[in-house]
């Protein structure tokens, strides 16, 4: 992706390496590579032999005419990373923003990347992409030195230009030292990554780079590429999970003008040259099924899973919970329930595939491109080498966009038809081939003495995950375990599960603090006061008093009436303390939040505009999993196949959101995009709580269950 030139590069189906590199006038240039980065992806490099050799290795090509091409293997599918990234890569090499053109998820053009997902990007590789930019200043100084006859500690750089500090008319712009050539050059001493304090471009709020294009309609994605010849496939799948083809009948929809009807294997579709008779052709295929047989559904399952659940591995402990139990003067029992929920991304799994002989060429809407590239050398026979995956925008992924069985199935039929082939899913498809966040339990025992401290935590989590299980408060006596992951299926679930934005710390983030509401409430203490009491972690406290501060909350033992809900988190070291405010609608369930404010200290803030707009997307997909968003499904078959039965939140839902970024330079920057959305959960039943004072321990707290509870 070069956001550079939105229109050509992604659309022109028969683009290439140097072709690109003509359009950004990069056909020379200096090539800085560098090591740095974390040790469990220099392991996978290492393991792949390909892209990053050792560890870290990213580049940036500094072309004759002074523009910088920066190339990650991240993607940008609405996080904003395509601006972020190039204030990095613009404030360590002290050129001006609009000069650094962001080359993302293309395989042949960007190093190995594990894929975008995890809050990764400005966490990990970040640091790495300034690395290489400050590294890259350094060079462009050296080669000015012997151009310029000038001792190098006599050189500065400014706007692309390094120039005598003695004498500004001595000078050589980046563009000049480049000269047509590519120049490979590593320095022995790394220099060191600029202060907060010299900062010029990072950590100021910048607009989004792709803003007017997404729109004005002028961004491309996926399902925008076309070429000559082109087919449209539409895809047979089954009628639920786990079902097997007894008969297919093709007699009518091969009768359908211009169809092709292919068949291999597992993989059945029907292709044309217009979408919609596809669909037609689709829609004419006579095949019968055999469906197992299953009890499992949406109000069963949670029995299920407490049946199967292995027993939990420990994950953090300390104390002794008999201990604990003795120094209680209350206990508390709770079990907690989050239903399947699905991505419902805007864009669904689309893929282009163009196979020539043993070489494909993939535009895939992914996560993951490299995996894309390995995923679709398996499906056709040949080495990863001979497959280039590009990946244009992604119209949202969430974890979603991990796995890309649309892009070996466009590849296997172009290469069957022997023509380019795009698959789109339809919403139905999306829908029954999702990986779902995976239904899970959470069972907790605590306790707090008189004083309101707590003194016994016992936690276990089912078919979740770790990520968020492990407590921060000050607890003497606990013990966190662990049974399942949020991926996988198997005989745990009827199909596949998988990330879902946060994984995993959705479901533990609102047992936890629902639990610690609990507590609060039942000590009589304001449920602020009640969490900062049972803290030692300075810089939790201060993002909860941030939050507070900012809400103006007034304390007060819930439930209040006030319809005000409270929850905070340490997601992969970025804090957050989120307050809102709802009102429940006693006659029809219905609960409208007014207000949410939610405090974050991420380290470093590269961009706050980006930031805050991450935050308020957080806050906003964040509605949909505790009031609404749960899958209602039969055995293997998926109940739910479009918005008019699965319900995301709406425009008239959505509270005032208001963001505090809690100053924190001393720590290098965190994630940002996921860490608002874990604690809605949390934060919302708890509020409900304060409003009608009926709590409410399995998610979606749908009006239908509200209108219930209060009934009775």
């Amino acid at each position: 992706m070069n956001e550079h030139d939105f229109d050509e590069y992604p659309k022109d189906p028969s683009l290439r390496r140097r072709d690109f590199l003509k359009i950004l006038g990069l056909s020379g240039g200096i090539l800085v590579s560098f090591e740095f980065g974390d040790a469990s992806l220099q392991e996978e490099a290492r393991r792949r032999g390909a892209a990053y050799p050792e560890d870290f290795n990213a580049y940036l090509l500094v072309s004759p005419n002074g523009r910088v091409a920066c190339y990650s293997g991240k993607i940008e599918m609405g996080q904003g990373v395509i601006t972020s990234l190039a204030q990095m890569a613009a404030g360590e090499l002290y050129v001006a923003l609009d000069s650094v053109d962001m080359v993302m998820g293309d395989t042949d053009l960007c190093p190995w990347d594990a894929g975008t997902f995890g809050s990764r990007t400005t966490r990990i590789f970040g640091p790495a992409l300034r690395a290489a930019a400050a590294e890259a200043r350094v060079v462009l100084i050296e080669l000015a030195a012997e151009k310029l006859k000038v001792p190098k500690d006599r050189l500065a750089t400014e706007d692309g230009v390094v120039f005598d500090k003695a004498n500004r008319s001595v000078k050589a712009t980046y563009g000049e030292l480049a000269n047509g050539r590519r120049i490979e050059r590593h320095l022995a001493v790394k220099p060191p990554l600029k202060p907060v304090a010299e900062w010029t471009v990072m950590g100021k709020p910048e607009l989004r780079r792709d803003a007017r294009h997404k729109v004005t309609g002028g961004a491309a994605f996926a399902g925008d590429i076309r070429m000559e010849g082109m087919l449209y496939a539409r895809v047979l799948f089954p009628p639920a999970h786990g079902a097997t083809l007894t008969a297919l009948d093709t007699s009518v929809a091969e009768k359908v003008p211009g169809a092709r009807i292919v068949r291999d294997g597992d993989l059945i579709a029907a292709l044309h040259p217009l979408p919609d008779v596809a669909g037609k052709a689709l829609a004419a295929l006579k095949a019968d099924w055999n469906v197992p047989a299953s009890d499992l559904d949406e109000k069963t399952i949670f029995d299920h899973l407490l049946k199967v659940a292995q027993p939990g591995q420990a994950a953090a402990e300390g104390g002794n919970l008999a201990e604990g139990e003795a120094k209680s003067a209350v206990l508390f029992d709770e079990t907690y329930y989050n239903a399947y929920v699905a991505h419902a991304p805007i864009e669904t799994h689309t893929s282009f595939a163009d196979v020539q002989g043993d070489r494909a060429t993939v535009w895939a809407s992914t996560q993951a491109p490299f995996r894309v590239k390995d995923d679709v050398a398996r499906a056709l026979g040949v080495p990863p080498e001979n497959v280039h995956v590009l990946t244009p925008f992604v119209g949202g992924g969430f974890g979603g966009k991990n796995f890309n069985l649309q892009s070996a199935q466009a590849a296997r039929l172009s290469k069957l038809v022997g023509r380019p082939v795009q698959v789109m899913w339809t919403r139905g498809d999306e829908f029954f081939n999702d990986t779902f966040r995976p239904a899970a339990v959470v069972k907790i025992k605590s306790g707090i003495d008189s004083d309101g401290r707590i003194m016994l935590w016992d936690y276990e989590v089912l078919f979740a995950g770790s990520r968020s299980a492990v407590q921060f408060y000050n607890i003497p006596n606990h013990r966190t375990r662990v049974s399942g992951d949020f991926g996988g299926g198997g005989s745990a679930h009827p199909f596949r599960t998988g990330a879902w934005r946060g994984p995993g710390s959705n479901t533990n983030n609102f047992g936890r603090e629902c639990q610690i509401d609990i507590m609060a409430a039942k000590a009589k203490m304001d449920p602020l006061e009640f969490r900062i009491r049972n803290l030692d972690d300075a810089r939790m406290v201060r993002v909860l008093r941030a939050a507070a501060d900012k809400f103006g909350w007034k304390p007060a033992v819930s439930p209040s009436g006030r319809g005000l809900g409270l929850a905070c988190e340490n997601y992969l070291g970025t804090y957050l303390a989120t307050i809102a405010e709802v009102a429940v609608d006693k006659n029809t369930g219905h609960v409208q939040v007014g207000r949410v404010v939610c405090a974050q200290d991420l380290g470093q803030c590269i961009n706050p505009e980006g930031t805050a707009i991450q935050i308020e997307g957080c806050c906003t997909m964040g509605l949909g999993y505790p009031l609404t968003e749960g899958i209602r499904f039969k055995g293997g078959d998926v109940l739910d196949r479009n918005f008019d039965t699965y319900e995301l939140p709406r425009f008239f839902w959505l509270p005032k959101i208001e963001t505090v970024i809690v100053k924190n330079d001393e720590l290098a920057p965190s994630g940002c995009g996921e860490p608002a959305v874990t604690v809605m959960g949390a934060v919302l039943a708890n509020a409900v709580f304060d409003a009608t004072g009926v709590r409410f321990f399995e998610l979606p707290m749908t009006p239908e269950r509200i209108k219930k509870a209060l009934a009775t």
